[in-house]
């Protein structure tokens, strides 16, 4: 893969920002609600989301006459399994400890109501299918693109893990979308601190198991959660009068 042959690619990076900004008003507009009353959808949008960017990637790769896995430099099990368990368990923490200082710094508190209502109920069958799929989506479309797209294709070392990190975290403002400059901020910061060391470590060592395990297991957490509340009665409602 050459730098002259697919570094146009980088400037695909805000694509799936705009889908997410889009679906969402569309999402208002058919359902003639608020967009803070589809909140709960963000996790079917996300995974049709995933869906459209995968397709995205592998037309992207046919075209510049490569795999899906060379345009993302995909190797599997590339690193020693202690340490690739290692990094998994330490992405995971940075990720969750993301969220929890952006909820004290943005809200006062580790877990703000706003958290809770991401997790807020969605119909039982589609939330037990999202938690396959979700999380089985997820690493393949946000990591192959941010990091495949943006880190392999950025030749400056600076820029090549800044702008991709910052499009990556950006991206969360607008899943799901609201116009409240306090939760943008909010979900930026959440993931902020995620997204440079994926950028950085994947610029480094072009190791990208760890980061989609990692990534698939964050999403995991969170679909498993909204499976808890759209199964159980009373669930949400519990958990939003703890917040």
């Amino acid at each position: 893969m050459t730098e002259k042959k697919t570094s146009y690619l980088a400037y695909f990076l805000p694509v799936r920002s705009i889908m997410f900004l889009l679906i969402f008003l569309a999402g208002a507009a058919v359902t003639d609600r608020e967009l803070a009353g589809i909140v709960n959808w963000w996790s079917i949008v996300a995974t049709a989301v995933n869906i459209l960017t995968i397709l995205l990637l592998i037309l992207l790769a046919k075209r510049a006459g490569l795999s899906y896995s060379k345009l993302i430099n995909y190797e599997k099990g590339r690193g020693p399994v202690r340490k690739t368990a290692l990094l998994v368990l330490g992405f995971f923490a940075l990720g969750m400890s993301g969220m929890y200082l952006a909820g004290l710094i943005c809200y006062g508190k580790i877990m703000p109501a706003v958290s809770v209502k991401i997790i807020s109920p969605i119909p039982a069958v589609l939330a037990v299918l999202n938690l396959i799929l979700l999380p089985a989506t997820v690493p393949f479309a946000e990591d192959g693109f941010y990091l495949g797209c943006g880190v392999n294709n950025i030749s400056n070392k600076y820029a090549a893990v800044a702008v991709p990190a910052f499009i990556y975290a950006l991206q969360h403002c607008f899943i799901p979308t609201l116009f409240d400059g306090r939760y943008m901020l909010y979900r930026f910061i959440s993931f902020l601190p995620l997204t440079v060391i994926f950028c950085l470590h994947y610029r480094k060592k072009r190791d990208l198991f760890p980061i989609m395990l990692s990534h698939a297991l964050l999403d995991l957490a969170s679909a498993s959660m909204i499976l808890a509340t759209s199964l159980v009665p009373g669930v949400y409602d519990k958990w939003l009068g703890m917040v």
